[in-house]
């Protein structure tokens, strides 16, 4: 049998987390901040965990975490 390979974009957006979930980073944070609040721009820098829903395709996407 042939291995699965990782898909190198995802494994540049994805994480995968000690409990099994992805986190991610938001977009819209590397340029053109000074028309965005203060408040927009701290929410930006937080990550973000993928829902339940696109779980099960990340996951294929990346098969070795």
């Amino acid at each position: 049998m042939p291995k699965i390979k990782t898909n190198r974009a995802a494994a540049k957006r994805f994480k995968k987390t000690g409990t099994g979930k992805f986190i991610f980073s938001k977009s819209n944070a590397s340029h053109i901040l000074t028309k965005k609040t203060t408040k927009r721009k701290r929410a930006l820098r937080q990550r973000q965990t993928v829902d339940k829903t696109n779980r099960k395709k990340i996951k294929l996407l990346l098969p070795n975490g």
